[in-house]
């Protein structure tokens, strides 16, 4: 399946920091916005994480839930988000099944080399369950969550 703007966001079951089940179909009626993310307390991921933070009121005063996502552990999302205050939901995707359906992972280039991982990107999810955006490979993380908060209120 591919991800299309316009078509039906495949819907995903994965724990959250508690163990708890978080299903995208849980959002249904809202906006969602889903980043991927390679891992847990890396440079480029705490950039986009805490942009997200930093923007964390308008994205709700926009109607919009965030949810994070990379293959780490629960234990690890759990530091991660007290380390650096992070207030959204982060999900655990250890088999990377959700990754593989929203195009997140699979062959990238990394310092001159085809490797297989994942693919920085983000979806954004409107009421309806239709894919309104998909930046597909994020360049630079720190730059992104504005892009994004630009796009759902523009």
């Amino acid at each position: 399946m591919s991800i299309e703007e316009g078509k039906r966001a495949p819907d995903f079951c994965l724990g959250n920091t508690d163990g708890n089940s978080v299903s995208l179909s849980d959002f249904r009626g809202n906006h969602v916005v889903v980043f991927f993310y390679p891992r847990d307390d890396t440079p480029g991921c705490t950039k986009e994480a805490c942009g997200f933070r930093d923007r964390w009121t308008e994205f709700q005063q926009a109607g919009v839930a965030l949810l994070g996502i990379s293959p780490d552990a629960p234990a690890s999302h759990r530091r991660f988000a007290d380390k650096y205050r992070l207030p959204f939901t982060l999900l655990c995707d250890e088999d990377r099944s959700v990754m593989t359906k929203y195009q997140a992972y699979g062959k990238k280039v990394m310092y001159g080399r085809e490797v297989v991982g994942v693919i920085r990107s983000t979806v954004w999810i409107g009421p309806d369950g239709n894919v309104r955006r998909h930046w597909r490979r994020v360049a630079k993380a720190a730059d992104h969550p504005q892009k994004v908060l630009e796009a759902v209120k523009g």
